[in-house]
């Protein structure tokens, strides 16, 4: 729900790639905390993945240039030290808990990180709840929401903040290279079907967690991978709703 509530603004905002940057920010920050003993993998992905949120704006703002270019440049970066990092980690290996961070596993969530996940998804609906007009205006046009007064900076960092939480947050269950399908595809896939984004906002959490349950019983059913598992259940309704969009029934009449 998390992953999926998000993606419309990561979606809507042209930032699809930013999901994508924060995961392998996130895995590398874990990496390390498995590389360091010492270090917290949980905290330290948080950490990647806050410290990638912070400087994306001003790095975009500095450079003059889109944010997705930006992410562009971070992401190989977070790749490479995430796989320095393992290769330095003791237990690197098939099956170690260094290569989870890649593949994702059910068996990993505690009870802590499902508390944790439920306090972000409070703090994340009270937040859209409370700022509703400024983030719809933001998804609407961010100039034109800059214009009228709103302080679009500050509502866009927001929207980087709460992401690289998620993302931190969710790494063990789906896994660095697979957490970008559960922002994307299921917001992509609401955009698909709906005109109005208020009900995109209502629609994309369901479809992230419809994906989210299909991934886990097809991961049962098939013996295979969670975080893969989702990714392809993700994947099959996007295609759906490509077939069944309006959208685009329209543009071939």
């Amino acid at each position: 729900m998390l992953c999926s509530l998000l993606g419309v603004f990561v979606v809507r905002m042209n930032l699809s790639s930013l999901g994508f940057a924060m995961s392998h920010a996130a895995f590398a920050g874990a990496a390390l905390g498995l590389m360091v003993t010492v270090l917290d993998p949980l905290w330290m992905a948080i950490l990647f993945a806050v410290g990638t949120a912070a400087i994306l704006g001003p790095l975009a703002e500095a450079s003059r240039m889109k944010e997705d270019a930006i992410v562009g440049a971070i992401f190989p970066l977070m790749m490479a030290l995430g796989l320095i990092f393992i290769s330095l980690t003791p237990s690197a290996g098939i099956g170690s808990g260094a290569l989870s961070l890649l593949w994702g596993s059910i068996l990993g969530i505690t009870m802590n990180d499902v508390i944790k996940l439920a306090v972000l998804a409070s703090v994340m609906l009270v937040a859209i709840g409370g700022f509703y007009k400024e983030f719809l205006a933001i998804l609407l046009d961010r100039k034109l929401a800059a214009a009228s007064g709103i302080n679009a900076r500050l509502y866009t960092y927001l929207i980087l903040f709460l992401t690289a939480l998620t993302v931190a947050l969710s790494l063990r269950l789906t896994g660095g290279l697979l957490i970008y399908t559960l922002m994307i595809l299921p917001a992509s896939a609401a955009y698909q079907l709906l005109y109005d984004v208020k009900k995109v906002l209502i629609l994309a959490p369901l479809l992230g967690m419809f994906a989210a349950m299909g991934g886990f019983l097809l991961s049962l059913g098939a013996d295979l991978p969670i975080g893969s598992s989702i990714a392809l259940t993700a994947t099959a309704l996007f295609l759906v709703s490509m077939i069944f969009s309006p959208k685009r029934r329209r543009r071939a009449r």
